[in-house]
């Protein structure tokens, strides 16, 4: 892998495998794409451009999908749905979380690929993980082996897949974080919340697990920390 494109959403281990991609050997040089799904929590879209200049990759491309080209009864694209909350990671129900986008992960690969084969990149680089899923069926190790074999045959050259968190819990994904150069200060621009909430509302699925995840490590986390520090416009810019 020397020239990979990371799909960068501006949460936690998507920042996370910029960073795995910019530290690692022989990689040249990193390209980075987000995309705009109208998704409930578009903020994360901020955090992403934020994370991109942090990272200095070579390039970062918002693509804006059309109004309701993903389509569901998930709370991030259907308004009529909210997003659960719980008291605690321990209390997640468990099963498909009903955040879950049908498709999403296919089409955000089927484009990254088009793009990553337009700027010469040789990989595509994707934060998910079968450990922390919420029963997405997207985030398998079968459903990437399965795609990274369709673009295969379906491109004139090889443009792999990397999954550097895919066999990661939360706990492990903070302890990678750690040892990469530069990973902890962009998460402090990370998004993680569903709610789309700044302060992150801490109660949907995806804060539990970010906030288990660094207090299993034994971190801070860098976001919470920010949002604890006194007013400040620059600081939270």
């Amino acid at each position: 892998m020397k020239k990979p494109l990371v799909i960068l959403s501006g949460g936690q281990d998507s920042t996370t495998c910029l960073f795995w991609a910019k530290r690692y050997p022989g990689v040249e040089q990193v390209h980075a794409i987000t995309f705009d799904y109208g998704q409930r929590h578009a903020i994360e879209i901020e955090s992403a451009l934020k994370v991109a200049e942090m990272a200095e990759v070579a390039s970062h491309e918002i693509v804006k999908l059309p109004d309701g080209v993903l389509r569901g009864t998930s709370p991030l694209v259907n308004a009529d749905h909210e997003v659960g909350r719980y008291e605690s990671a321990e209390a997640l129900p468990g099963g498909l979380e009903d955040t879950f986008v049908p498709a999403r992960n296919i089409l955000f690969l089927t484009l990254a690929a088009n793009r990553a084969y337009c700027l010469g990149c040789d990989a595509l680089v994707i934060g998910v993980s079968q450990e922390d899923f919420g029963g997405y069926p997207d985030c398998r190790i079968e459903f990437i082996a399965a795609m990274d074999r369709a673009i295969a045959e379906g491109m004139p050259k090889r443009i792999q897949i990397r999954t550097p968190v895919i066999a990661l819990n939360k706990r492990l994904t903070v302890d990678l974080a750690v040892r990469l150069d530069g990973c902890m200060a962009a998460l402090t621009y990370s998004h993680t919340c569903y709610s789309g909430e700044l302060p992150p509302c801490g109660s949907c699925h995806a804060c539990l697990l970010r906030a288990k995840g660094f207090r299993e490590a034994g971190v801070s986390d860098p976001l919470i920390e920010r949002h604890r520090q006194p007013a400040n416009p620059e600081a939270r810019a």
